[in-house]
């Protein structure tokens, strides 16, 4: 994709929806990185389900270790791998208040020092939280840097360093939102729905739909 490729496709995916955002509901960071990490494997409309409950028994570290991790294997049992989410919460908000003040720290290397805690989860809190320009790479993410010949990469880390690359800095605070959504909703990966895709135009993908 050329970079004048590029600007066009960034630039229609901000015209049609001007401030994207996570679709998992979170009040402050940490509610966020609680929600971030249950995520994984699981739909964030199961997520938000259970995080409703969850956040509102137990809105701080320090709440969430008094509930302890019995009581938060409760309020998530619908989700997958609850156990050991329910674990590495407990075992992330000791390190909270241990070591950072109950507070999420706006570092990567101190995200990524957290339970249950990978690159992926650490650049989401950093671009949601903190308005960092990062690029989380998820399954979504990755199938239409690939698919559209964006960035393409043979791992999530590589579409990463790529996407950073090619992205105009403008669009870097949202992208991973963009692409996220537009791979969710319109490039989805069984039937994607080239018909309605704003970006059709500049797609490398040779197996469009009508």
């Amino acid at each position: 994709m050329t970079p004048a490729q590029v600007e066009t496709m960034f630039a229609r995916l901000a015209a049609a929806n001007p401030a994207p955002r996570t679709e998992l509901e979170y009040r402050d960071p940490f509610t966020l990185l609680i929600a971030v990490l249950l995520s994984a494997q699981a739909t964030d409309v199961g997520v938000n389900k259970a995080t409703r409950r969850l956040f509102a028994a137990a809105p701080t570290p320090e709440a969430m270790l008094a509930l302890g991790e019995e009581g938060v294997r409760e309020h998530i049992k619908t989700i997958g791998l609850f156990r050991n989410k329910a674990k590495n919460v407990i075992a992330l908000c000791r390190i909270l208040v241990d070591e950072h003040g109950g507070q999420v720290p706006r570092d990567r290397a101190a995200l990524e020092r957290l339970p249950g805690v990978g690159r992926k989860t650490a650049n989401v809190v950093l671009n949601e939280a903190f308005g960092e320009p990062t690029i989380a790479v998820d399954t979504h993410v990755f199938r239409v840097a690939n698919r559209t010949g964006l960035a393409p990469g043979r791992t999530p880390q590589e579409v990463e360093r790529r996407l950073v690359e090619v992205v105009p800095a403008r669009y870097l605070k949202g992208a991973h939102h963009w692409l996220i959504l537009h791979g969710r909703y319109v490039c989805k990966a069984k039937k994607p729905e080239c018909g309605r895709c704003v970006i059709r135009d500049v797609c490398a993908f040779e197996g469009k739909t009508a």
